[in-house]
């Protein structure tokens, strides 16, 4: 396409999506009904969690009306190693206060999902620390005989999978069965989240989609963290590179931003292209580097986590055969994927090979009897042989974790692309597409990352048009 006809459709896209987003905005009427109803929230999440468990209910939040400074996230330890209860339950006062006094509220509300309700109804159980929280929610953790602290309570229930029981309830409490959901998915769905704004506000969502801003008002931030200890990655650097969505290659000759991590890990606000791709880089001394592939960021996301492994330890990320000739990846979703669910699988393709089935994603696997929210794939035994027959014992093992023995061509230098594409139970069969290049596995580390929904695009009218800026020198 010549260069006027490229800028002539620009122009017809931006109209569109101008067109589009004043269409999907927020009625003026509704917002104010919102606005005189809304608290500040906190967010706690559970056992191998962080907050990024509550990325997409916090963006529906905004898409609603709420202000991204009234959203709050707290993590921890949850292996128990480098915090107490009730260290935990001090931080949470200093999270909770901070954010009373940022927004002048005297009370917030406050949800807790799985590890994270035990954590949440032991602050509870504290009567000057109950009376800071005007509503809670309990999703699918601990169950109680009375209201925690006394403090009205929405408690949700996954009604699929390990944590499934019939009897599970707080009494008391509004209790929800979510029946086709199962125990992180319960954290993150539209479903849920309908009843959480409605337990809230005392009004139905307008929308529960998360619905794309106009190009120029994306911003992204978060934390790059060791995990699952949730502390910063101190010292690291992370560089944020546009790339090409169709190749993964990088667009331009430098990165577009540029963060020294300290020991919050916090790094951000970053002014994204909205609708393009990036690659986070993340370079620490004396390791790989570790890129970080996402689908197209179309709305403001200030909660993201980049995970890095502990280099004290070198992480599960070390238990991974390498070489010049295969990638190792890391793939995860804040959703459950299946593979034994029939007519409800999730299908996950590495260059157009289905690596979810019955073996490697099960509802229910384990001696934990949890979920898969997190896949582990490479060429085991570096023999150029893929086997999906059965998982890597190691990896599945691990609580959400599974292995898949899948060879992913790599080359040094990159000379390819590979593709990841998610087609989710409930999606109307819409394809989610990660692509990138083949790094080698013995210099580098890939991992990506799906949305746990699919994305609210209004058609297509940003999609191919993400042209390097003008201090950008193409590749």
């Amino acid at each position: 396409m010549n260069t006027k006809a490229c800028f002539r459709r620009l122009a017809v896209c931006l109209s569109l999506a101008l067109f589009c987003f004043i269409a999907l905005s927020v009625p003026a009427q509704a917002k104010v009904q919102y606005l005189k109803n809304m608290r500040p929230m906190v967010f706690v999440h559970g056992g191998a969690g962080s907050g990024a468990q509550f990325q997409a209910h916090a963006m529906r939040f905004t898409t609603n009306g709420y202000p991204a400074k009234y959203i709050a996230v707290h993590e921890y330890d949850s292996t128990m190693s480098l915090n107490t209860y009730e260290q935990i339950f001090t931080a949470m006062d200093q999270t909770i206060d901070a954010l009373r006094q940022a927004t002048g509220f005297d009370q917030v509300d406050l949800l807790g999902h799985s590890m994270g309700t035990f954590v949440s109804q032991g602050y509870l159980a504290t009567p000057e620390r109950a009376a800071k929280i005007a509503r809670y929610v309990n999703i699918d953790g601990r169950t109680a005989a009375a209201l925690p602290g006394g403090v009205p309570t929405l408690a949700i229930w996954a009604g699929k999978g390990w944590t499934y029981n019939p009897a599970n309830e707080i009494v008391g409490a509004t209790n929800v069965l979510l029946p086709d959901q199962s125990h992180v998915e319960v954290a993150t769905s539209p479903e849920s989240f309908a009843h959480i704004f409605q337990f809230f506000t005392g009004l139905s969502p307008w929308t529960t989609d998360i619905v794309m801003e106009p190009p120029g008002a994306v911003r992204l931030a978060g934390r790059a963290v060791l995990f699952p200890l949730n502390i910063g990655a101190d010292g690291a650097t992370l560089e944020i590179w546009e790339v090409n969505g169709e190749t993964g290659a990088r667009r331009c000759k430098k990165p577009a931003a540029v963060y020294r991590l300290d020991a919050t890990g916090t790094w951000g606000p970053f002014k994204a292209k909205g609708g393009s791709n990036y690659e986070f880089n993340i370079v620490r001394n004396g390791m790989e580097s570790h890129h970080f592939y996402f689908e197209p960021f179309i709305r403001s996301n200030y909660w993201m986590r980049i995970q890095l492994s502990n280099p004290t330890y070198g992480g599960s990320a070390a238990y991974m055969d390498r070489s010049d000739a295969h990638s190792t990846l890391i793939i995860s979703r804040n959703k459950e994927f299946w593979g034994d669910q029939d007519a409800n699988n999730d299908i996950l393709t590495i260059n157009g090979i289905n690596i979810v089935n019955a073996a490697t994603c099960p509802l229910i696997k384990g001696a934990y009897r949890t979920g898969v929210i997190g896949i582990y794939a490479y060429d085991q035994g570096a023999d150029g042989l893929s086997n999906l027959a059965a998982p890597i014992p190691y990896f599945y093992a691990i609580s959400f974790m599974t292995g898949v023995d899948v060879m992913i061509p790599a080359a040094s230098p990159i000379n390819a692309t590979t593709r990841a594409m998610l087609i989710p139970r409930g999606g109307c069969g819409a394809a989610q597409v990660i692509n990138f290049p083949n790094w080698a596995s013995s210099a580098d580390r890939i991992s990506i990352q799906f949305h746990d929904f699919v994305e609210s695009r209004c058609g297509e009218t940003w999609k191919a048009y993400q042209m390097p800026g003008k201090d950008c020198k193409p590749w």
